[in-house]
């Protein structure tokens, strides 16, 4: 009787701590339902609850306050119910609809029905949200499987599943955003509601969706000893009769339903599926008892609803009512989520089970390798020259011979004024990308490092779009400045919190992506509250254009890409060796600290003025340089110029298709990038899969 006894005071424990937390939640929603942008508050409420109020203020609650707190209250059970089962279902504490892409394939799914102009009821749209999440996440897992399950790795290493979730998030996320961008139309307003907004415009979405969460739980809190048995091992778990992969597809079936749930609700939330299990977990470490699921999901749900609704309070007590008509709450999970990822990157064991896997040959020999950068030389020439003539308007090529020599009409003239900035910006923006991609790796020692993925490609953006915000006339320096200033502050950020382990891939990889995340959400906070009736301009930024560039505005990228590439060139034996080990350079002489923060600040240069000059492009400082090792080998000498020409290539490719394929309609260079990238990305994780 006293085991018996014993673990029912624990649970005790747990119970009473799971109902503190519903105090929490209810005075959070009794706090949330008296802020909006309406003159309406805690007085005007007791006097509802009185009965004594006016037919006006019982307006706004019951058609704007509840609704938004309802919303609230279904979405944040529904998403920290599903990050907790897809936590355990994988074994992985990152595993949630963020990281695992869910939320990426249900917003797309929603956006291609709304581009056709297919209008669906809530539950409809939850159903089409539900196929795109369960698409991206099947994928995801797929790629990220690996290692000893009966160890309870199950679902793969960390890093591994980070990473493919992202690469199918970002090539997700580009797909999206050319719907977006083709039919404005069709999905206008759907920028701000990827964001993550609680604004409702009635009760009824949240009611018609809160019996389809309330099932969703009550399911898994049926499977939830299975789920007990198989957070101890795939073998363990079989041997006491649980039939591992049916519980595990139960498992990710209905997380990927109440995400999906969530999304066509609110939309994309982000992070809330990742921080509020995470939490639940650490504090039921502490608290006896409570690492069992039947108080884990409760706990999760929980915490769920405290971390929505406090990020809404939060938003409004600071900007004001108004505040939460103009910026989605999804901002505030979204920063609050990344910087605890980062957290947890500092508090997790340093690995670096990334980086295995990744050595794709010794590449070709030495006269392979010179005619392999001679034939890209000309390429790159000839695709530069047939860029030059396509477009809205074709041209030929004695027009473009006839501009160079101060001979064309003025239809050639205009044409080529504007279209030869776009190929030179293409050119030098895609090498440079390229090569502070290769210095990244080689420094970190992290073949899946670039600037996008360790967020100084989005530090760049926040401090461009920054300048561009409050200083509207500012000049094109100005903006590469701000541009320059936000990529150090990223990579400070970044590479100081990765030291304190030795720039291991594991904590590298998840401080950048937080910091990644927590830009692109400041970013999408400054579009939306400034100017969010113009979300085409906003989206073409992000996604890395070459529109309306002028050959001045090139001087500052050409001039940092003129310095930098000799004094690289200069320190190639340094990069040889800092990519092989720590012992062996300072064995040599060299001094690691002093050379990776000069080619880390020459990195960051390269990659600010990038963006500054074609707006956030992503994958090129990956693909270029796997790509170029791959034929040359591992000796920057080489890989270099080779990874410099590839960049310059697929920027320039990615340029002309998108001014050409919907022409005169035009798609910025970084979505074809991402579309393209994402594949190759997605092509070394299976890679590394298979060789693990």
């Amino acid at each position: 009787m006293r085991p018996a006894g014993g673990e029912r005071r624990p649970r005790l424990g747990a119970v009473l701590l799971i109902a503190l937390g519903l105090v929490v939640a209810t005075l959070l929603a009794a706090v949330h339902v008296t802020q909006g942008s309406a003159d309406v508050g805690l007085p005007e409420l007791l006097s509802l609850l009185t009965g004594t109020g006016d037919e006006q203020s019982a307006a706004v609650f019951l058609a704007s306050r509840v609704p938004r707190m309802a919303a609230g209250v279904v979405v944040g059970i529904a998403l920290g119910v599903a990050g907790l089962v897809l936590q355990s279902v994988s074994r992985n504490v990152l595993a949630s609809p963020d990281t695992l892409a869910v939320n990426a394939g249900s917003y797309l799914a929603v956006v291609v029905v709304a581009a056709f102009g297919i209008s669906l009821p809530v539950l409809g749209g939850g159903a089409v949200a539900f196929l795109g999440g369960l698409a991206a996440a099947g994928v995801v897992l797929a790629l990220s499987a690996g290692g000893s399950r009966s160890s309870g790795s199950g679902g793969g290493g960390t890093v591994r599943l980070v990473l493919a979730g992202s690469a199918i998030a970002l090539a997700l996320t580009a797909l999206t955003t050319m719907l977006l961008l083709l039919f404005p139309e069709r999905t206008n307003g759907l920028y701000a509601w990827s964001q993550g907004t609680l604004a409702q415009t009635g009760i009824g979405p949240a009611a018609q969706l809160a019996p389809v969460v309330a099932v969703a739980v009550a399911a898994l809190l049926v499977f939830a000893r299975q789920f007990d048995l198989v957070a101890l091992g795939d073998d363990t778990a079989t041997v006491l009769g649980v039939d591992v992969r049916r519980t595990r597809l139960i498992g990710v079936l209905i997380a990927v339903l109440l995400s999906a749930a969530a999304v066509a609700l609110v939309g994309p939330i982000g992070f809330v599926g990742l921080s509020a299990p995470a939490i639940v977990r650490l504090i039921a470490v502490r608290v006896p008892g409570m690492q069992k699921h039947v108080l884990l999901i409760p706990a999760a749900a929980v915490m769920g609803v405290i971390v929505v609704l406090g990020a809404d309070v939060l938003l409004r007590l600071a900007f004001g009512g108004q505040a939460g008509v103009e910026v989605p709450t999804g901002i505030v999970t979204t920063i609050f989520g990344a910087v605890f990822l980062v957290a947890l990157a500092l508090r997790s064991r340093a690995t670096s089970e990334a980086a295995s896997g990744f050595v794709i040959g010794a590449g070709l020999s030495p006269r392979g390798r010179r005619l392999v950068i001679g034939a890209s030389i000309v390429l790159l020439v000839v695709l530069a020259f047939v860029s030059l003539l396509l477009g809205d308007a074709k041209l030929l090529g004695g027009d473009v011979l006839n501009w160079v020599t101060g001979q064309a009409g003025p239809l050639v003239e205009f044409v080529m004024n504007t279209r030869a900035p776009r190929v030179a910006a293409a050119v030098l923006a895609g090498a440079a990308l390229a090569v502070a991609g290769t210095v990244v790796q080689a420094v970190s020692r992290n073949p899946l490092a670039e600037p996008a993925i360790l967020g100084v490609t989005g530090g760049a953006g926040v401090g461009a779009v920054l300048v561009i915000t409050f200083w509207p006339l500012a000049s094109f320096v100005g903006v590469t400045t701000g541009g320059f200033a936000g990529a150090a502050v990223a990579a400070l950020v970044v590479f100081g919190l990765s030291l304190r382990g030795g720039l291991a891939t594991s904590r590298l990889i998840l401080v950048g992506l937080g910091v990644s995340a927590a830009a692109s959400a400041i970013v999408a906070m400054l579009i939306i509250a400034t100017d969010p009736y113009n979300a085409a301009k906003a989206l073409t930024w992000m996604s890395g254009s070459t529109y309306g560039r002028t050959f001045p505005q090139l001087i500052p990228l050409l001039v940092v890409l003129v310095v930098s590439l000799p004094v690289l060139a200069g320190m190639r034996r340094e990069l040889d060796l800092l990519a092989f080990d720590d012992d062996t350079p300072r064995v040599l002489g060299v001094r690691l600290g002093s050379a990776r923060l000069g080619l880390l600040a020459i990195a960051v240069a390269l990659t600010a003025t990038a963006v500054s000059a074609v707006g956030v492009v992503g994958f090129v400082g990956l693909v270029a340089p796997h790509a170029a090792r791959a034929l040359v080998g591992a000796r920057h000498g080489l890989v270099l110029p080779l990874a410099a020409l590839f960049g310059a290539l697929l920027v320039t490719v990615a340029d002309t298709i998108g001014r050409t394929v919907i022409a005169p309609g035009q798609l910025p260079a970084g979505l074809v990038t991402a579309v393209v990238g994402a594949p190759y990305f997605v092509w070394l994780l299976w890679r590394s899969r298979r060789t693990a």
